[in-house]
Order: C-alpha cells, then structure tokens, then sequence
C-alpha cells in the first residue's frame, strides 16, 4: 500500500529537485575523474560506503531511530539494489566507453521509463498524454543542449546506461512504501546506501580485489568523497523527501535537470562556452517540465474554454 501524494509540486519541491540535479549533475565529472584510476565496482562501493559512514554519522548525532524490523531492512536492502547496486555500477562501466554528454543524454531517458512503470503499477500517477508530452519534449531538449550521438559509439556501454535508467524507474516507484512505513528520509537514505554497501563489498573485492588506498592520489579522494557525501549522501535526503511529498513520476523529472545544472556549473566554474543550442535545449526543457508539472497549461486551457464560450 503506498501513501497519496501531492501530484502538483509547490516551490519547495521545485526547489529541492534544483539542488539534487546541481548534486547529481557533479556526479558524472567526480566519476569521470576517479573511473581514470579506479574500477567500476570499487568507485561505486567507496560512493555508497562513504555516504553511509556520512549518514549514520547524522542520525546518531540528531538521534534518530534506526529501524528495527527484518521488513523494514529488508525494504531497504531492496531499494539498495535498485537504486545503487544496479545503477551505479551500470553508469560507471559505461563511461569508461562513452562520454559524460552520451551518458547524460541516456540517463535522461528515466522519466519515459518512470512514467511507463508508474502507470503500470502506482494508480495515482497513471500517465497523461500532457505529461507523456512533457517527458518527450524536455528530453528533445536534452538531446538538443549535447547533439545526436556518434553512430560509432559503444552500443553495450548505452545499453548499460539505459538499464541503469530502468532500475532508477522502478526504485521511484519501489520507494513510495517509506512514507507508509514512516522512516525519515535520512533513515531511509543511510539504510539504502547501508544495504547497498553490505552487497557490493564481498562483490567489489572478487571482481577488482583490494584497492591500494596509499596509491590513490588526493585529486581521486577528493573526487570519492565528494561523489559519496554531496552527490551520494546530501542527494539522497533530498531524494527521498520529495518521493515522500511529490512522487515517483515528479520525483524522476530530476534527470531533465541534471544536464542542465551540468552545463552552467561548467560555464560558470571551467569557463565552458555557452552556445545557442543549449539556450534552446533549457528552453525545451522548461517547456517541458511545465507540461508535465501541469498547472500553467491547465489553466491556459481553462481560459481558453472561456473565451470560446458564448455569454
């Protein structure tokens, strides 16, 4: 049984899913600056082991309870996979074969997956065609801000990037029994990347052994750390509350936005060119979160109704 939600985001919502895309949108450059020294399944267990240690850190300090019962973990350990395991693992493997505008491009592909699987399984966020409308034209936007890929990219690393935008889909939906099952978003979080830790480590020694910690050089821990706290830990929280308070289909919109915070932090900290392209591909992308938001174009379709009314 999963709990209502608010379908339409306030601003606080709106604003939430803006840091967690600046979050997630550093993600793809930590990753790109730790894959050139580290293994897949060794980046991603340092991201989740990191964050947890941030975590707890948290809760134990604000003293908060844990959860108690083998459902609740067991939930908990299931959002792990979903959400880290899975996903993590597939995003990094593929950019060691294509670049980070590929896979962003790719990974904005979750809201179509998000919208399928929540009609599928969540009654109240069955798709609408404004908001089957809304996915297609911001994620034209994306494609728009970065170009169409080369035909001579690696076909399996975007296979992989999309299986790890399926597994994103099902976790949002997956997701909507904490609110249920009443565990604070910081709780939720620490358990997800806490369960996630426990399954990769035995996974992330057989394959990649045991990493040589002193032959890490400092700009690879700094991307580690930061991967794990800021895009992994701080992301998180904010993940969960707005899947608490707004949904699978809204919460997933996140990945319209990554590739847009991605491109201004480059302009604003690597001195990156903005072009015309990526004007208009923000403009697409605004377009179509409002379509999929939904308020403004029911409202233009009411007034519209008005006007055409005989008095």
């Amino acid at each position: 049984m999963n709990a209502s939600i608010n379908t339409a985001m306030g601003a606080r919502e709106w604003l939430m899913l803006i840091i967690l895309s600046i979050l997630w949108g550093g993600s793809f450059f930590f990753v790109g600056v730790a894959v050139s020294e580290l293994p897949p399944f060794t980046i991603v267990t340092f991201r989740v082991g990191l964050a947890a240690i941030g975590l707890w850190t948290i809760i134990f300090a604000l003293k908060m309870p844990a959860p108690t019962t083998i459902k609740a973990w067991r939930a908990l350990l299931a959002m792990g996979v979903l959400n880290n395991v899975i996903p993590f693992t597939l995003i990094v493997w593929g950019q060691i074969y294509i670049p980070s505008g590929l896979a962003s491009i790719l990974n904005a592909t979750t809201p179509l997956f998000g919208v399928i699987v929540a009609t599928l399984f969540l009654p109240d966020e069955k798709a609408t065609i404004l908001k089957i409308f809304g996915v297609i034209v911001g994620f034209f936007g994306v494609v728009l801000m970065f170009g169409l890929p080369d035909d001579n990219q690696n076909l399996l690393a975007q296979l992989a990037i999309l299986g790890a935008t399926l597994s994103y889909a099902f976790a949002g939906v997956f997701g909507r029994r904490f609110k249920t099952m009443a565990i604070n978003p910081i709780v939720t979080a620490a358990g997800q990347v806490t369960g996630a830790t426990l399954l990769l480590v035995p996974i992330t020694y057989a394959i990649d052994g045991m990493p040589s910690l002193p032959a890490i050089s400092n700009e690879t821990w700094a991307s580690l750390v930061a991967l794990a706290l800021l895009s992994t830990a701080i992301a998180y929280i904010l993940y969960f509350k707005i899947l608490e308070r707004a949904g699978a289909t809204n919460l997933l919109l996140v990945t319209l936005l990554v590739p847009v915070s991605a491109i201004l932090l480059g302009a604003l900290f690597l001195d990156e060119k903005l072009d015309v392209p990526h004007f208009i591909g923000m403009a697409f992308i605004a377009i179509g979160l409002s379509a999929i938001d939904g308020r403004f174009w029911r409202k233009f379709s009411t007034k519209s109704r008005q006007k055409t009314t005989p008095s």
